[in-house]
């Protein structure tokens, strides 16, 4: 289980690094999120970055250098819009900061201010028409991409999502006590652990992903969608990064229409098969169990807070449309729809 440290005390260790990027130690801090990492906003002087401290344990420095690293490349090669790692006066993009209570390293980045606005629930078939083909390019530019010898990054496959040492913990340890249907959730997951058997990990089906495209790790400005966060990227199926797009929304009004914008605009860059659409909803249960095990390991943040019990409740409304075949052939949808 993840605890939480005192904000203050990451504030303490951010004005000790700031001079390594040539920013006062007097800047304002403000905290943007607090899951995984720590994410402030600097300000001092008329200008902004956002600064990242790294969580411990979660990625090793070549983990963390990989990630900006592929940011880096997306942004020169296709145009996608990521924020940049800013070097610091030693010419180093990863800082380094002594952690007096843990005698360690923390690691801390700096990137570029991105201006833009999350996406408003009315704007979502837009955005996620664009979205889609920004995926489609990510995907394409990791097939082809050349990762630099030291590449390493987390696996979102079955094994990292449930196995022995999941990545975020297993879904079950988020499952709310005293609400009913846990039997239904298990019966999808088995199911749909099956399929994904089944589906395999051939090149085409599985490689570098972003892995955590919901709305909350997008900004749009004046009608351009840009990509934020890549802390979760890694090696998964290429399908499961439409499915972290719909994270919370999978029982969505809208549901439907969305991904056949996000589809549309996929499709504009790449290929999907008959056999990628049909496994669309399996990869929506998997992500929503795998969201289901990081509330269950960090139970003392301000999303696992808002999800409560209505995602458990949520869940096994979204495991029984699963196991009754009502979870949409987007198969067919997409070709009525194209």
């Amino acid at each position: 289980m993840i605890q939480l440290e005192p904000v203050d005390y990451l504030e303490t260790l951010i004005r000790q690094a700031l001079p390594r990027w040539n920013i006062r130690p007097e800047a304002s801090l403000k905290l943007l999120s607090y899951s995984e990492n720590a994410t402030f906003l600097v300000a001092d002087e008329g200008q902004k970055w956002v600064l990242r401290v790294n969580r411990p344990d979660y990625h090793t420095e070549n983990g963390i250098r990989s990630e900006l690293a592929w940011m880096k490349a997306l942004r020169e090669d296709t145009g996608i819009e990521t924020p940049l790692a800013i070097e610091g006066c030693d010419g180093d993009v990863l800082q380094f900061v002594h952690e007096p209570k843990t005698n360690s390293k923390r690691t801390m980045a700096l990137f570029h201010f991105i201006e833009g606005k999350h996406p408003e629930s009315e704007d979502l078939v837009a955005a996620f028409n664009q979205l889609g083909a920004m995926t489609a390019k990510l995907h394409v530019h990791a097939k082809q991409w050349q990762r630099p010898d030291y590449f390493e990054r987390l696996h979102w496959d079955l094994e990292g999502a449930f196995g022995a040492k999941p990545n975020w913990g297993h879904w079950k340890a988020g499952f709310a006590a005293h609400v009913s249907g846990i039997e239904i959730v298990e019966k999808a997951a088995a199911h749909m652990e099956k399929r994904l058997r089944r589906y395999g990990k051939s090149n085409e089906r599985y490689g570098l992903i972003h892995s955590d495209f919901r709305t909350a790790n997008l900004f749009v400005h004046e009608g351009k969608t840009k990509i934020l966060d890549f802390d979760d990227c890694g090696f998964g199926w290429y399908l499961y990064d439409l499915a972290s797009s719909m994270t919370f929304l999978e029982l969505h009004e809208q549901r439907d229409e969305i991904i056949h914008s996000w589809l549309q605009g996929y499709f504009q860059v790449a290929p999907l098969s008959d056999a990628d659409l049909v496994e669309i909803p399996v990869f929506m249960l998997l992500r929503r169990l795998v969201i289901m095990g990081w509330a269950g390991s960090h139970p003392g943040t301000e999303l696992a807070h808002e999800m409560g019990v209505q995602y458990t409740v949520d869940t096994v409304e979204f495991a029984k449309q699963y196991l009754a075949n009502q979870v949409f052939d987007y198969q067919n949808l997409y070709k009525k729809g194209a």
